[in-house]
């Protein structure tokens, strides 16, 4: 589509990205991702629509005033503010760990793969980029289409990169708020969510028709899923 991608991260309850572009291009590339996760949804979950009313945030950047450096903090820092990881490196679903890498990534190419392996893993006949890394986990790595190479001038240096992390809004807010204090998601996000755990845990509609030892593994799988604190 014309856009390059300088940071993400997939959270269970929202997305961000950091991307290079016109805003027609961005607005395009917001409205495929969605279409394409909701079709997912659909096959998968029988779930129609999700996705259609979603409220979506664009914001332009500034190159000025370290506003993009900031703006990638934040998004890096999402996965350790929510309590689930403690370091954005260590969280695999974004560029936690895609900047100023020791240790090159090990996989081997898309390219190597069979149309039909290609086809098993990615469920698509579209023609996919040579050259992209495809990691241990099954999936193709970030750093093999997120700009890094720009990132990494951007911040000069990993020491100045972590400065930015550590003092970013997002890890601000959590620390000063306190873990126990406030909720990663709010209970009108968590509350449907639970039958659906019902549904594909127990094969039971409700948490209410479940046994006392299904009801605990629902609720340890919340606090697990979500960083539900014990209150709520």
């Amino acid at each position: 589509m014309g856009i390059k991608v300088l940071a993400f991260i997939l959270m269970s309850n929202h997305v961000h990205f950091v991307l290079e572009g016109s805003y027609e291009q961005v607005l395009k590339f917001i409205t495929e991702f969605k279409r394409h996760h909701s079709r997912y949804l659909f096959l998968k979950y029988n779930i129609n629509r999700i996705l259609k009313d979603n409220q979506v945030d664009i914001k332009e950047l500034a190159l000025e005033d370290e506003e993009l450096e900031r703006a990638i903090a934040y998004v890096q820092m999402n996965s350790v503010s929510a309590g689930i990881c403690l370091s954005p490196s260590d969280y695999p679903w974004g560029t936690g760990s895609a900047f100023f890498k020791v240790v090159p990534s090990k996989g081997s190419t898309v390219d190597s793969l069979t149309d039909r392996a290609r086809y098993r893993l990615f469920h698509t006949k579209k023609e996919i980029p040579k050259g992209l890394l495809l990691g241990e986990g099954g999936y193709i790595l970030p750093e093999s289409y997120v700009k890094t190479r720009f990132v990494e001038q951007l911040y000069r240096r990993p020491n100045r990169m972590g400065y930015f992390l550590r003092n970013s809004s997002k890890a601000k807010a959590r620390l000063e708020a306190g873990d126990s204090e406030i909720p990663v998601f709010e209970d009108r996000i968590i509350f449907p969510v639970m039958n659906v755990l019902c549904r594909t845990l127990f094969n039971k509609g409700s948490i209410e028709e479940l046994t006392p030892n299904q009801q605990s593994e629902i609720l340890r799988q919340i606090r697990y899923r979500f960083s539900s604190n014990v209150n709520q």
